[in-house]
């Protein structure tokens, strides 16, 4: 096996999903906690309320905020975030277990409202400054890596409803100062950073909305564009006042393939990759937008007006390393009738008949991993990550305490092979932090019965349980393969 001696093994969360304290230690709302529970087969929805005290929801794909309406809390819903699986009140005891599997990094990220509770206040939130500085001494006290996502789905409910969201220029600076002071809190503590979490999904609503109405898919790649800006000028200010941290981009791996041979087919996938993940990666890596960016503008008709301002801050704040998601495959066709039917993580595209299928219905492909680490690779010749990889499943939580997943020992086993074949090919993968190391809410869909974890927390789709934490098989399988450094993936 190929993986070099300092590769950095763990695993990965998200505060909304599984931080949980929304509402404790000064911290501020968040979209996800209006957001409620669903399934797969039924989606979440974002609740309101209307200047008359009317409550309503919309769902959180496709939905909108009625004119007047302001987001909130409304009885009678559930809202699995609110406690998620509530690392809150057991990061130690968390830690501690990541500690156990051997982990060289933990991916983790800092809820903005957390530190800035409206996201606009002058100075920050000396609770939630102490709370991570804990986190990241408790990690450092079993010389676990902290890898800091900075912005992952949490902007402040107060910027997305009194601000516009990311639409509004103002909000880059509301950023910055947010990055400002954990920079400066956390220095020493914090080495890896990642400014958004799969930065592309604000333009995946064209996949999954084919007739995505013109003036959302505007503010759409708009918003994207302050992202862009903001990401910039904090990367080029962390280079020029912490030359020792790592800054990073973070992209969800889209990744497809032709359904036939047919050059129309590979002409489509082309599209489709250069649309939904080549764009994003290539700007944050590349320091400018792409070659083929102005055609997408023009064939979905926006006008972007970027000035030489922005340009030249672009350039000047290009990322360090590139990391990315990475679950499933699709497959693209110009001539297919039918509909599309592999879904997964609701990128639609065709079935492949060579891979198989979750229960979710995500394509599971590791060789789909190893061609895509060599493309990243060629294209942008730094180091990558791999900061999200796992299989959300339905676990069994059994009467002595044991959990056995045997499908999940496989699913990572074939990813990690692929890994190890890509560094061969000469790929310069530097971690491995699959998701959801600890089980967590599911994003899309809500649940917890959906589990990647590694761990098993007791706690149903109902918001039910005892919290308390199980060991899984694949718990003891990971800790081998660390200890290994790969080598043992039996």
């Amino acid at each position: 096996m190929s993986f070099p001696k300092d590769f950095l093994w763990g695993g990965a969360t998200a505060a909304n999903q599984y931080e949980g304290g929304w509402n404790e230690g000064g911290r501020g709302p968040a979209k996800t906690d209006v957001t409620t529970g669903g399934s797969a087969t039924a989606p979440r929805y974002i609740t309101y309320l209307m200047p008359d005290g009317t409550a309503g929801a919309y769902s959180q794909f496709g939905g909108s905020l009625p004119k007047g309406a302001k987001h909130a809390v409304v009885d009678g819903y559930y809202y699995p975030n609110h406690n998620a699986t509530d690392f809150y009140h057991h990061y130690k005891e968390d830690i501690a277990l990541f500690a156990e599997m051997g982990f060289k990094m933990f991916r983790m990220s800092i809820s903005w409202s957390r530190i800035f509770p409206k996201g606009i206040e002058e100075e920050p939130n000396p609770e939630g400054l102490a709370f991570y500085h804990n986190v990241f001494t408790e990690l450092h006290k079993y010389n676990i890596e902290p890898l800091v996502t900075i912005s992952h789905y949490d902007t402040p409910l107060y910027i997305e409803d009194e601000l516009g969201g990311w639409v509004n220029r103002d909000v880059i600076g509301l950023f910055e100062r947010f990055c400002h002071v954990i920079f400066k809190e956390y220095q020493g503590l914090v080495k890896y950073w990642l400014t958004f979490n799969e930065i592309n999904s604000q333009i995946m609503i064209k996949s999954f909305f084919p007739n995505c109405p013109a003036e959302l898919l505007d503010k759409a790649y708009k918003g994207l564009h302050n992202q862009f800006v903001a990401s910039a000028k904090v990367v080029k200010y962390a280079h020029e006042n912490y030359p020792e941290y790592q800054m990073g981009c973070m992209i969800g791996g889209l990744v497809s393939y032709p359904l036939t041979c047919d050059p129309k087919d590979v002409l489509a996938n082309q599209k489709k990759m250069r649309d939904l993940f080549y764009y994003s990666g290539d700007v944050m890596m590349r320091g400018a937008y792409p070659s083929y960016a102005p055609r997408i503008w023009k064939e979905e008709g926006i006008e972007m007006n970027i000035s030489e301002e922005d340009k030249q801050i672009l350039m000047e704040g290009k990322v360090d390393f590139y990391s990315f998601s990475y679950y499933s495959t699709s497959c693209e066709s110009t001539h297919n009738n039918e509909p599309k039917d592999g879904k997964g993580n609701l990128v639609m595209g065709y079935k492949n008949e060579y891979i198989q299928y979750s229960d979710w219905g995500w394509g599971m492909d590791p060789d789909g991993l190893r061609y895509i680490l060599n493309e990243l690779n060629d294209r942008y010749q730094k180091p990558i990550m791999v900061v999200e990889n796992g299989l959300g499943a339905i676990d069994t939580l059994e009467s002595d305490g044991t959990v056995h997943d045997p499908y999940r020992i496989d699913y990572m086993r074939g990813h990690i092979q692929a890994m190890s074949e890509a560094i061969e090919d000469g790929v310069n993968l530097i971690a491995y932090t699959p998701w959801g190391c600890i089980d967590l809410v599911s994003a899309s869909t809500g649940e917890m019965r959906k589990r990647y974890g590694f761990i098993y927390v007791d706690m149903d789709d109902e918001g039910k349980g005892s919290m308390n934490r199980y060991r899984k098989d694949s718990f003891y399988w990971y800790k081998k393969v660390i200890a290994s450094n790969g080598e043992d993936l039996d």
